[in-house]
């Protein structure tokens, strides 16, 4: 009797036995192909393409193949360059029998069977990798005479330092199918020939020429502002080669719906943005408007605005015209604007279909009961195909109520979730169908159909969708449509902030936000509103990137694309946002002076300015004594006032008896000379018009709001109350009407934009972001 520990041990021995003679088998058989050791070691990590390799030389054994040291070499390079194994059988067979013999007619045969993967015609794969065609050593010799001829003088002053590359690749490009390493050698030899042996002096590297450097000042000159990068977009399938996509599905109908498709289009790029009109745009639907219409752009194709209106409950009018509104703001423009909704008549038709081929069926279980991922099997998935049908019109009839029917496809995301819900009842009215329907079907089930039906050629979304890329190809595939390709890319959040609807509603329900535009958030209104140019945003968006990685960012990189943005086009004015009266006794210089300051600094704008007896300074500006840090005006200390060339020191000030707080200044002004130069220039008002002005800081005080372990007591608890301060401040007079939106540097303080709270009687400015830190502030 033996042991239950003996025989435990007797089989790990067993099982570690048989793993060392699987090795000792995948090696020798690597071997076979002529690998080093270093390279069979490598091969052997990878199992899939070790077993691969083995059943190849299996089929050479089988058919009585001797592999030598070329055919290997060609066996390793089909095993490692053919990414999908359909057709594989084809190229070893021409292998085997010594019909593609180089590494540049594999290389062919892989192109064509990749461009053709259904069923590739054999003679035409032969012709489009060279079989058959004969390259003799004097069509080479001939070919690389000629080459040499032509670069004689330049072969003569280099010598053995001639870069010998560039005319074999000319050759190779001649004579396709010639032996490299037989064109190396010829070079090689008729280079020889010429030269003789070669020289102490050929050994030693060619002296660099120096370039001559280039003149910066007049680089600098030269320097307009530059249009922002565009996004990469490498790495994309072309129209009408999906099939050549990673993980894309081919059925015996792909090639020929590829084919009309290609048809319908004319060869043209079609993309799409589908929003749910169920809110407000965030700075993250920024992203994905520059990569949707930015990717139709580049390639000179055509982009779709669709809604996605498919959840009657929670769609609005107002939400339609802000989507549209903001893809024109950002400067772009549909080809079509189109619903949904539009083809309500077809998805329904399009399930029947999915019923009737046992890929649908009607379903029972609860809305709870499908929650999550653990979910029950359905005990109706394998209900007879006449009952669904019947079902499913009752449901479409209003014969069923709400929740206790759904259609399921009959398929598994990747995530785990099985059979997802292809259309359920809502008895709610749609804003453009009426009451035509009461069944309204999922973004799961009609995402897909809409863009084969729109002839979508890169179906681009938010990398949470990559759960549903299986499901969006077996859709297609099932119903025998067109299916385009789904290409994922990570998300863009901002931190500081939250982008989720439902929590900007609870922000405004708690009044902590005035609205969706109000400019604390990162709504795309509400950066409009705050005064944020739509260039900026996207070169922001352009600089992040197309990357598959969700990103979190500090709003500082957004902010800093404003900055830049509006140092270009923002007219420079003064604004004190605290005003402190001053009174001017003396004066070196008659008032009223009046002097001309340019609009933006180098340009040719201007506008004059001009400083009485009376003016205001910012209450930030002065302190009744100055310490070794501070800069600006102080009993003690005189300051410059910008533009006019002019130093105020202060003779006398007036207190509030109640409250201490300093009300007003009387200065004397002396002309700035060298001798008298202050430590920091102010800004200063002369008359002026009442504003009112609004600074904003973060929302929140964490980067990540909702994150349970930085913030437990939930995101409503880390709402910062102070975010909001507002100023009643003084304005240049000429910003009286300024229209809304117009955007300011408020000189020292920051960039501005007028609000559309203005009115013809009340001027409103939003801080829209900070100037630099000027340590002349000080």
């Amino acid at each position: 009797v033996v042991s239950t520990q003996s025989t435990r041990e007797f089989q790990t021995f067993q099982h570690y036995f048989k793993r060392i003679n699987l090795r000792v088998m995948s090696a020798s058989s690597l071997a076979r192909l002529g690998l080093p050791e270093s390279k069979v070691a490598e091969t052997q990590k990878n199992a899939q393409l070790t077993a691969l390799l083995e059943g190849f030389l299996a089929t050479a054994d089988k058919r009585g193949v001797e592999v030598d040291g070329g055919t290997g070499k060609l066996i390793y390079g089909l095993g490692t360059k053919l990414k999908k194994q359909e057709n594989t059988g084809q190229i070893l067979d021409l292998i085997l029998a010594k019909k593609v013999t180089s590494d540049a007619q594999l290389t062919a045969a892989l192109e064509f069977v990749k461009a053709n993967p259904v069923n590739p015609d054999q003679s035409r794969l032969e012709e489009f990798c060279g079989v058959g065609v004969v390259i003799t050593t004097e069509q080479i010799r001939e070919a690389v005479r000629a080459k040499v001829e032509g670069s004689m003088a330049q072969i003569k002053t280099q010598r053995y330092r001639f870069n010998t590359g560039p005319m074999m690749g000319q050759i190779k490009k001649d004579l396709k199918w010639a032996d490299g390493a037989l064109i190396k050698s010829e070079i090689e030899n008729m280079i020889g020939s010429i030269l003789g042996e070669r020289t102490e002096a050929d050994n030693k590297p060619m002296a660099k020429v120096k370039q001559p450097k280039a003149d910066k000042k007049a680089v600098v000159k030269e320097q307009v502002v530059e249009e922002p990068q565009e996004i990469s977009f490498a790495g994309f399938h072309k129209v009408g080669e999906n099939y050549t996509t990673e993980g894309y599905v081919i059925t015996e109908h792909t090639m020929r719906l590829l084919k009309e498709h290609v048809e319908r289009i004319n060869g043209t790029v079609m993309t799409r943005f589908p929003p749910e009109p169920n809110g407000i745009l965030h700075i993250g639907h920024a992203k994905a408007i520059n990569i949707n219409f930015g990717f139709a752009k580049t390639f000179g194709g055509k982009c779709y605005l669709r809604y996605d209106d498919t959840n009657p409950e929670k769609e609005e009018e107002k939400f339609f015209t802000s989507i549209l509104e903001m893809v024109r703001w950002l400067g772009y423009e549909p080809y079509k604007i189109t619903h949904s909704s539009d083809r309500f008549q077809e998805l329904y038709d399009f399930a029947v279909q999915m019923i009737k081929s046992g890929h649908a069926y009607v379903c029972h279980q609860t809305a709870e009961e499908l929650k999550g991922f653990d979910v029950k099997p359905s005990p109706w998935r394998e209900r007879p195909v006449e009952e669904s049908l019947t079902l499913f019109e009752d449901m479409k009839n209003g014969k069923i109520d709400e929740g206790a029917a759904t259609l399921r496809m009959k398929c598994t995301l990747e995530e785990g979730k099985v059979d997802p819900v292809a259309y359920r009842i809502k008895f709610v009215p749609h804003h453009r169908t009426g009451d035509e329907w009461c069944i309204y079907p999922t973004y799961d089930y009609t995402h897909c159909i809409c863009d084969s039906l729109e002839d979508i050629t890169h179906s681009l979304c938010t990398k949470e969708f990559q759960t549903r890329r299986s499901s969006y190809y077996w859709l297609c595939n099932v119903l025998e449509i067109y299916c385009p390709v789904q290409w994922e890319y990570g998300r863009l959040n901002i931190g500081y902030n939250i982008m989720s609807k439902r929590k900007i509603a609870k922000l405004i329900a708690e009044g902590l936000v005035a609205d969706y535009d109000d400019p604390r958030l990162f709504t795309l209104t509400a950066l409009r509103r705050r005064g944020f140019p739509p260039q900026a945003i996207n070169t922001f968006v352009k600089k992040c990137g197309l990357t598959g990685a969700q990103t979190q960012l500090d709003p500082a990189m957004l902010e800093a694309c404003v900055r830049d943005e509006l140092n270009l086009t923002a007219d420079r004015v003064m604004a004190v946002l605290s005003p402190l009266e001053v009174e001017v006794c003396a004066s070196e210089e008659s008032l009223p002076y009046t002097v001309t300051v340019p609009n933006i600094p180098g340009l040719e704008a201007t506008h004059p300015v001009t400083l009485t007896t009376s003016f205001h300074i910012d209450t930030s500006d002065f302190r009744e004594a100055a310490d070794k840090d501070y800069r600006r005006l102080a009993l003690d200390q005189p300051v410059g006032l910008k533009h006019v060339g002019l130093v105020a020191t202060v003779t006398d000030m007036m207190k509030d008896p109640d409250t201490g707080r300093v009300t007003k200044l009387r200065v004397k002004l002396a002309k700035l000379t060298g001798d008298n130069k202050p430590k920091a220039f102010i800004q200063w008002v002369c008359g002026g018009v009442a504003a009112e002005v609004r600074d904003y800081s973060r929302l929140f005080y964490h980067k990540c709001p909702e994150d349970p372990e930085q913030v437990p007591g939930g995101f409503l608890s880390d709402v910062n109350p102070d975010s909001l301060k507002v100023y009643d401040a003084l304005v240049e007079e000429r910003l009286a009407n300024s229209p809304v939106y117009t955007s300011y540097q408020f000189e020292r303080i920051g960039f501005y934009t007028v609000d559309q709270d203005t009115t013809g009687s009340r001027l409103v400015f939003n801080n829209t972001v900070s100037l630099r830190e000027d340590s002349g502030k000080k």
